[in-house]
Formats: C-alpha cells, structure tokens, sequence
C-alpha cells in the first residue's frame, strides 16, 4: 500500500490538490482511499466518516470523512468501559455518549487513528489531507514524542515484575490499579509504534502544496527546515495556481512573472531531492471529478520541469575521524537552518536540538554515547558535531 501526505499552507488548495492525486490514482486502476476532514466540498458528493464504510465515489475511489468529535467519543467510551472496575472501586459516575464534546488536540489522533485504520483496509493507494505545514510537522513526530514520553515514565524494565500483580490482586481482593496503568501504556505503545512505522515507511510519501509568492517562499523556507529536522522526507513540491505565462492582460502577466521568479528559487532549493510540479489555475475553484480530472498531479509528479535523479534520503551519518584529529563527527542534514536560530544541547544518551520554531530529541548512536562533544558547526544547510572518545569509557585497542 502507498501512502500519500499532502500539506501545504492555508488556502493554497492542498485539499484539492489531495482529492485530484487519489482521483489520478483510481484512474490508473489503482483502489484509492481519500481521506479527508471535509472532502465534500471538492468532490461535491456526500462522504461518511470513519469508522463507517467509506463510500464509492467512482470507479477506484473511495473517499471517507475524518470525524474528530465521533472518534472522541468513540475512544472515551472505549477507554472507560476497559477501565470499569478501577473506576467503580473510585465510585466515579460514568460518561454518557450525548455529553461528551470534543477536547483540544482531538483532531490530531483522530487523524493518525484514520491513518492505523486505513493501513488495514487493502487499499492501493490512501491519499490523505493533512492539516497546514507547522500542524502537519507537529503532528508527524507526534507518535515518537509519546513514545519517548512513555518510556520515561513507564520504563519497561518497572514492568518486568508485572506478572506478579494478577498474584497480589488475588490476595488483595481488588485489582492492582499499576496493573491497568502498565497495560493501558502497553495498548497505546503498540498503536503508536504502528503509526510511526507506517509514517517512517518507504511507502509513505510527504506532498507539500503551495502557490507561489513571497509569502508562500518564506513559509517554505521555515518548513524544510522543520521537515529535516525530523527525518520527514519531502517527495514532491506541487506549485499550484500556475497562471498561463503569456498574457495580454497587464495585470495578470506580471503576477505570472511573480509566480515564475518564485518556482525559480525553489526549483534551486529543493531539487535534486525532491521533484516540483506545476498545477495550472482552472480559471475558477475546483469542485467536483470533473474539474479534479483536470488538475495534473500524477503519481511522481511526471510533467513540467521535473528532476531526473532523487537525492539520498539520509538524515544523519556519523564518520570516524579519530586516525585524522582524533574526533567522530555527527552530520545531520538541516537544510535551509541559520545559525542564529540553531541550538543544541547534550542530556546524556540525546541530543536536544532547535531550530527556529522546532525542537527534536535525538537518541545518540551508540558510538557517540561515549563521547564528549567537543565542538559544532552549520556548512551549507548540514550541522556537524564533532565527538571527543572519553578515555574512561572508550574501549582500549592494542
């Protein structure tokens, strides 16, 4: 199954951009899942929401309609019938489904649910509508970040006595409450785990949507930064709203100039990594698979001025310079980062880094763990930290 993540700035039509490439898709034979907050308004037809059927659009795609508030209800519920007892020995009074409403940050794990669910749904090809670009970064490394957070609250090696707790419950009369607490952390690492593996997967690719503009550029710029930062590989750049480059009209040839003096930078920015596809303005807002089918946004973004070469998809390396001066050296590819907005700081077996308005804890490779760091410098998009072994815990050769 492939995975398509599309995200863009607001109002730069990534939803329509979105509903066209699963359109694509289903058009070239494949069964396409659009899944969307509102993917009625450009396919102009009544769509379920999740956890229901998702409904036939046409021949190959289907499209369903991500439902925040009904998939918090739906886990609420779930979450206080799995803990009934603990509950009943607190003499809590239970929820009812008509009042409960839905909390801040609700929308973000009803959208990596959606994500776990349509992974086991058979599909060729889910095409998803991911909110804006910061939300969008924030989300993705959401599943690492709780599972960080788990580990150091929970750590597995407390758990490992937990085989005794059925014994002390028996004793006891009542159930053990750590007990409920470990197997709850068990349920949501493993479904944390799937998200992260699906959005970490070679299959799952990352489209970023924008017109071109000043403002769309330094948003860009922001953007890729934070992308880098958390290994989220960006596979295509979609220029949307390209206006035709010749115009009679004074004031539509000189927006175009704007627009192509835009797609100019960024074609020197982000190619060779990833590919940059202009999608032509209708004239008019796209509604409907009739206009969709007019939108040009194939599968590796094959038409205007592509790239021919993809680059390596590596975010970090370390190289071994201790025959030269002594150090190893920890590269981390942070294009578009300046110095002025770029810290770093070391807690023990991580690195702490920031970048602008980012911030990723990053587990040390195992070599570097035994390191000091002795030294950092920012070339070219690319930080390099240098490591100094530690005699005292750096293995002894010859």
């Amino acid at each position: 199954m492939r995975t398509v993540l599309v995200t863009g700035l607001g109002g730069a039509g990534r939803t329509t951009v979105a509903a066209a490439t699963a359109l694509a898709a289903a058009r070239r034979g494949k069964r396409a899942l659009f899944l969307s907050a509102e993917p009625a308004d450009v396919l102009a037809t009544p769509v379920t929401g999740l956890p229901g059927a998702p409904a036939e659009v046409t021949a190959g795609l289907w499209a369903a309609r991500i439902d925040s508030a009904a998939d918090f209800r739906a886990e609420l519920l779930s979450l206080q019938e799995r803990s009934a007892t603990a509950l009943d020995l607190l003499g809590a009074e239970r929820l009812e489904d008509e009042e409960l409403t839905e909390l801040p940050g609700s929308e973000q794990f009803a959208l990596l649910r959606a994500l776990r669910t349509a992974a086991d749904g058979g599909w060729d090809v889910v095409v998803v509508d991911m909110p804006p670009l910061r939300e969008t970064i924030a989300l993705l490394a959401l599943p690492e970040q709780l599972r960080r957070y788990l580990r150091r609250l929970l750590p597995p090696e407390r758990q490992a006595a937990r085989a005794l707790r059925p014994m002390l419950a028996q004793l006891a009369g009542v159930p053990m409450p750590a007990q409920w607490l470990y197997e709850t952390a068990g349920r949501w690492e493993a479904e944390l785990a799937a998200v992260q593996a699906l959005i970490e997967a070679g299959t799952t690719t990352l489209r970023v949507v924008a017109e071109p503009g000043p403002a769309a550029a330094d948003a860009l710029r922001t953007a890729r930064t934070g992308f880098a930062l958390h290994g989220l590989r960006v596979d295509a750049l979609l220029a949307n709203r390209m206006l035709p480059p010749a115009s009679a009209d004074t004031w539509l040839a000189t927006l175009s100039a704007q627009q192509e003096k835009c797609l100019a930078e960024w074609y020197g920015q982000w190619a060779p990594g990833t590919s940059l596809c202009e999608v032509r303005h209708l004239g008019r807002d796209p509604r409907g698979l009739a206009d969709l089918a007019l939108l040009d946004t194939g599968p590796g973004c094959e038409t205007g001025r592509q790239r021919e070469e993809r680059a390596d998809d590596i975010w970090q390396q370390v190289e071994d310079r201790r025959a030269e001066d002594g150090v190893l050296l920890w590269r981390l590819s942070l294009p578009g980062a300046v110095k002025e907005d770029l810290g770093l700081v070391r807690r023990g077996a991580e690195l702490l880094l920031t970048v602008g308005p980012f911030r990723r804890i990053v587990p040390l490779p195992s070599a570097l763990r035994r390191c000091t760091v002795s030294g950092a410098g920012l070339t070219d998009g690319v930080l390099s930290v240098r490591f100094t072994p530690d005699p005292g815990l750096w293995p002894r050769t010859g």
